[in-house]
């Protein structure tokens, strides 16, 4: 019986695959929904000797610094800097791809920034629960969303013990090409996956170079691994056993 009902999931996640190939839907000028579930180009495809990750010293996080946050709303057209793209009924709408969250002790009181984001587990649990496939993760360690088969069930969201996945309630306008987004489907931080093909740094690194690090986990001469492996570093939740993509020094 078991087996029947693997079956028929297969079946099904396959007819929505060639269905969103086949088809595709144009969201803004010249971007379809699909090209998100695209590796890389095809000579250069993600591979499984990388896995890129991110390393965020949460104490060189200044009080009242939102360079990342600012970095990645500017680069994919959300939040605070979406301007006219996208209005919202209520502030609890509005997506949240990044978020700087306060972290207090209490019984010293002493009070810590950090950012937190998709932290883009070996063993994501947005995968494991996604009925259609949409959440996937690529070989080279990141988790994606391939909106074209994104149904909006929000199990994903469900699942994250990071918080880390948004719904897009409201209709969008003037989307950046390099993102696209869609009403009715779930969103993350894609660690700018389209800079990362191109040999670049994702924009919240860039714009923090001062707390944040980002490179190949599994090369040990990567400045990321040398950091990690001289001073540590530690994930959010580590009792979860997801191996984390993220992992932070000073928490």
């Amino acid at each position: 019986m078991q087996d029947m009902h693997d079956k028929t999931d297969q079946a099904r996640r396959n007819f929505l695959g060639k269905l969103a190939a086949a088809t595709g839907v144009a969201i803004a000028p010249g971007v379809m929904l699909h090209q998100v579930a695209q590796a890389r180009s095809a000579d250069q495809p993600a591979t499984d000797k990388q896995r890129w990750g991110i390393l965020i010293n949460a104490n060189n996080c200044a009080d009242g610094c939102n360079a990342c946050v600012t970095a990645c709303e500017e680069e994919y057209g959300w939040g605070r800097n979406s301007g006219e793209n996208e209005a919202h009924s209520s502030p609890s709408q509005q997506a949240q791809w990044i978020r700087i969250v306060k972290v207090t002790d209490r019984q010293t009181g002493y009070t810590q920034r950090m950012p937190v984001m998709c932290q883009h587990c070996e063993t994501p649990p947005c995968v494991d629960v996604c009925p259609t496939g949409a959440s996937m993760k690529r070989a080279d360690g990141i988790v994606l969303v391939d909106k074209h088969i994104c149904i909006g069930c929000r199990y994903c969201m469900m699942a994250c013990p990071y918080k880390a996945r948004s719904f897009i309630h409201e209709n969008l306008h003037n989307q950046h090409v390099n993102a696209p987004r869609g009403k009715g489907t779930v969103e993350s931080c894609t660690m700018c996956v389209q800079r990362v093909d191109e040999g670049k740094q994702p924009a919240c690194v860039e714009a923090c170079p001062d707390a944040m690090l980002f490179g190949d986990l599994m090369d040990p001469g990567s400045t990321i691994s040398k950091a990690l492996a001289k001073h540590g570093g530690k994930q959010i939740r580590a009792d979860l056993g997801l191996n984390t993509g993220v992992r932070y020094q000073g928490i």
